[in-house]
């Protein structure tokens, strides 16, 4: 399958709302609870600094997203961060590395000197292998620091990489 990461346009909003729903549903890696509709969702993805998507290249289809925003404010809004989603049936494909890459030239191209993810899940291996593959350093751990969808709490390590 040929991928393209190119930026979203609104009529994708449908099929984003339903990857990153989907993440918020399993309850394992973003921090959100509730569900975006459409309307909130275009407000949402409309309001970073950069959407990315994931794309079939033949059929249009949506396979994974991506968006981009200051981490901070002021004497810290040099550093960006970041949250991926990729659809369920198409993981294990390459397509969060292909989005992480994308996302990482995006943040140096408006301005930003540091990607810093605040809470990565110690379970999300899949995430963590990527991460570090790609050279993000992982800056400790946080005990306990996300809820899961169980109720059970599990360890976050935070990492970032110099852009």
């Amino acid at each position: 399958m040929d991928i393209i990461i190119r930026r979203y346009s609104e009529k994708d909003i449908p099929s984003m709302a339903q990857i990153w729903n989907e993440i918020v549903e399993e309850g394992t890696a973003f921090p959100q609870e509730n569900y975006l509709n459409e309307a909130a969702a275009s407000e949402f993805f409309g309001s970073q600094t950069y959407t990315g998507v994931a794309a079939n290249k033949k059929s249009g289809e949506i396979l994974g997203l991506y968006i981009l925003h200051p981490n901070n404010i002021g004497r810290c809004g040099h550093i960006c961060n970041a949250s991926y989603a990729v659809r369920s049936d198409m993981r294990g494909m390459h397509i969060g590395e292909k989005l992480v890459k994308d996302c990482m030239m995006q943040a140096k191209k408006h301005g930003f000197g540091i990607l810093q993810f605040n809470a990565v899940v110690k379970t999300n291996y899949g995430a963590r292998h990527l991460y570090e593959k790609l050279g993000f350093t992982p800056l400790g751990i946080i005990p306990d620091g996300f809820r899961m969808k169980n109720g059970k709490y599990e360890d976050i390590i935070p990492h970032y990489i110099t852009l």
